[in-house]
């Protein structure tokens, strides 16, 4: 591995025109089949397999004049205080649904709520159902000002108005997070290299990177029906990894030019060393995303294959872009003084004091095991909040308070009870129509009489009288345990063939689409974890030829992302420091948030775990005893493992300020993840593991080691110039012996 990357590098150094000129032309390829596709992103969560979903497609069959697929919004109503809506507010109603109606040739309907008795028992609110032929993300910005317009006018005439749906428009953050997170990392580039080409470099192959990755998913959105969620996932993704990636070889580059080495020579070494541990950090990180498949969830299998995607292309872009645009600088990514150190007088170049990360890792030796025990204690004092985790969907209940769409699912709570926002929907069908009528009708009675139930509406037949739909309204809050109760005691009726006389009877609703989401997460996680540790536990015996190294990443990473849990919990589910993160409605954490977590922090763990742990072998390859291996592996990597991380944490926390909730929540937690798993995990567990291990930390079965491949990661077998090293290095990084002992 080492030698081919190393060769790559040769190569993109020396045709370093041909090799910009290649991913710029990819970039803009991609850019404009961006520009010629159609269509827009999807917001639907499907089930594969669920009772909801069967319930939803069996809908699609058997009322195929239901638009399921066009946008809706739904119009709130008051009348003012002590006033109902009669008379004059009833007209003033008209006259707003009117306008509402005439705000966009894309609507098909506009309910009439005194017809359909939309109208609360006190007669001061009402609701009106809007539907649009068109999906949500194809309404023009003409549209959604139009609507904004009709219902500023009905709260001119003294209605309060207000709405909710997926019509609306859409609220985002735009670039903003990216940006926020991008700016940071500049920043703290420009700081550890004092230098803008070195730090500009990383920054433009990650850009090129997710703009590559993000232009591929808009091209796609539309013919794959991808959600929403798909682009800002990769894009958070390719960001950081774009960056690090690139850090890492930038970073390795300017160590093998204070050893001596002249420009491309240096180019290639750091492309076969630092680039294979990228290579193989990608690997475990693709791993980990396209795993997300065996849960079988489509949204979840697009997000995770859409992320991997955009690690693929972060790690051909670092091991084929980063050789050639070095070649632009050679000297310039040196930084100023690091060129002053090696042309200056011998005083000059007078050995500095120890890395940072050397002493760190000096401490940590002196006193391992305690310093284990209170590294593993934290993280799990923190990890404790992550027994209380309560997994919900999103609603407009968890909206905060100012938005429209919260106050509309107030005024419908207040006037219409708390279960009125989250409706169950029970669908009858059977071959025979007058089965289906006969099981519809005893269903709803019984039903009606069962504890916890407000509201049953009469059933609601198809064209071909073989279906119903029958509205249950629950008397408890769409997220209570009441409601969830209800629904489990509803399906043990329906799932009775003897209740049902033989006809199919199906829960589906938020409510109910929530419990199917959540026990389809809770059955996955084993397997899945099984799946990705243990793929990922065979990448690393490869890389380290070792398995308890292996094996502590796997233990260590289990620690992290519980913590990373913990913290999300106590953020946002009980709101400790919430107004700090700009959080003002707490609630369940959204369903796939666990699993979607545990996918991106494993495969970010494992990156942490191959930069540095591979400096540390490689000490120990060249013949450094274990204790000395750790601190010199921490003098060449501490330093870039940690800006990595901090670089990471920014761009991660940069998408807190968004205003999907989701992804809020998913920047939150991974950049508590990364915080946790690269300063306490690998910067501090890491080393004291190792350090009470010794020797039986690097020794592998000799018969599995005779069926291993060798990777050569720490370059053995690269090709050694025969000129000596030239005087003068950077602090704290030194050539290491060649030897081919293992």
């Amino acid at each position: 591995m080492a030698t081919f990357l190393h060769r790559i590098g040769r190569g993109a150094f020396r045709r370093r025109w041909p090799v910009l000129l290649l991913w710029v032309l990819l970039l803009g390829a991609v850019g404009a089949a961006t520009a010629g596709s159609g269509g827009s992103a999807g917001e639907n969560i499907t089930l594969p397999g669920t009772e909801a979903q069967k319930a939803f497609d069996l809908l699609g069959e058997k009322f195929p004049t239901a638009n399921a697929e066009g946008a809706s919004v739904r119009i709130v109503f008051r009348a003012p205080d002590g006033e109902k809506l009669a008379g004059t507010r009833q007209t003033e109603v008209t006259r707003l649904l009117k306008d509402v109606r005439g705000s966009s040739s894309q609507i098909a309907q506009v309910t009439d709520p005194f017809r359909t008795g939309a109208i609360s028992a006190d007669r001061s609110t009402g609701y009106a159902q809007v539907t649009y032929r068109a999906k949500a993300g194809d309404l023009t910005d003409g549209d959604h000002e139009r609507l904004d317009r009709a219902l500023d006018r009905g709260r001119d005439r003294g209605l309060t108005v207000e709405a909710s749906g997926s019509a609306l428009a859409p609220v985002g953050a735009g670039m903003s997070s990216e940006a926020v997170g991008f700016a940071l990392a500049a920043l703290i580039l420009v700081v550890t290299f004092g230098s803008l080409a070195a730090a500009g470099m990383p920054l433009l192959t990650a850009l090129i990177g997710v703009g590559i990755t993000t232009s591929a998913i808009t091209a796609l959105t539309a013919a794959l029906d991808l959600n929403s969620s798909t682009s800002a996932l990769a894009s958070m993704l390719g960001i950081a990894v774009g960056i690090d990636y690139a850090l890492f070889i930038v970073s390795r580059y300017r160590s093998e030019r204070a050893d001596g080495h002249d420009a491309r020579e240096a180019a290639a070494r750091a492309n076969g060393t630092a680039g294979s541990a990228v290579v193989f950090a990608g690997l475990t990180v693709v791993v980990a995303l396209a795993g997300l498949a065996v849960v079988d969830l489509p949204v979840l299998t697009a997000m995770g294959l859409a992320a991997a995607g955009a690690v693929t292309i972060a790690v051909l872009v670092a091991v084929t872009l980063v050789p050639a645009l070095l070649a632009f600088a050679p000297e310039r990514v040196r930084g100023r003084a690091a060129r002053k150190r090696q042309a200056g007088p011998a005083q000059e170049t007078a050995p500095a004091g120890k890395p940072l990360g050397e002493r760190w890792a000096a401490f940590v030796l002196r006193r391992p095991l305690k310093v284990l025990l209170v590294a593993v204690l934290g993280l799990v004092v923190v990890a404790l909040p992550a027994t209380r985790l309560e997994l919900g969907l999103p609603d407009d209940g968890s909206q905060p308070a100012s938005t429209t769409q919260r106050k509309a699912y107030d005024m419908l709570a207040g006037s219409f009870g708390p279960g009125f926002n989250g409706p169950l929907t029970l669908v009858v069908s059977d071959d025979d129509p007058a089965r289906a009528k006969a099981a519809a009708t005893g269903l709803g009675d019984r039903i009606k009489e069962m504890k916890g139930v407000a509201t049953v509406t009469p059933a609601a037949f198809n064209q071909d009288g073989d279906t119903a739909i029958v509205t249950v309204i629950p008397d408890s809050a769409p997220a209570g345990d009441a409601t969830k109760e209800l629904v489990h005691d509803i399906r043990e009726i329906t799932h009775d063939p003897a209740r049902t006389g033989g006809a199919e009877a199906l829960v589906t609703g938020t409510t109910a689409l929530n419990i199917d989401v959540s026990a389809k997460f809770t059955s996955a996680i084993l397997p899945y974890l099984a799946l990705v540790v243990g793929l990922a536990f065979l990448i690393l015996i490869l890389v380290f030829r070792s398995l308890l190294v292996p094996l502590k990443a796997a233990l260590g990473f289990l620690l992290s992302v519980l913590a990373a849990l913990g913290a999300l919990v106590a953020v946002f589910q009980w709101g400790w420091l919430k107004g700090l993160f700009g959080l003002e409605v707490t609630g369940p954490v959204m369903s796939l948030m666990p699993i979607l977590t545990v996918g991106i922090v494993f495969g970010l763990a494992m990156d942490y775990q191959v930069f540095l742990v591979t400096r540390i072998r490689e000490a120990h390859v060249h013949g450094a005893d274990p204790r000395r291996a750790i601190t010199e592996g921490f003098a060449h990597s501490g330093r870039v493992v940690t800006v990595a991380a901090l670089i990471m944490t920014f761009v991660f926390a940069g998408f807190i300020g968004a205003d999907e909730a989701m992804i809020k929540a998913l920047g939150f937690g991974l950049a508590a993840a990364v915080l946790l798993d690269a300063f306490v995990v690998r910067m501090t567990i890491v080393p004291a593991v190792l350090a009470l291990l010794g020797e039986r930390a690097w020794q592998l079965p000799r018969w599995i080691d005779r069926i291993l491949p060798r990777v050569d990661i720490e370059g053995e077998n690269l090709a050694r110039p025969a000129g000596p090293a030239r005087p003068g290095s950077e602090a704290g990084v030194r050539a290491p012996a060649h030897s081919g002992h293992h």
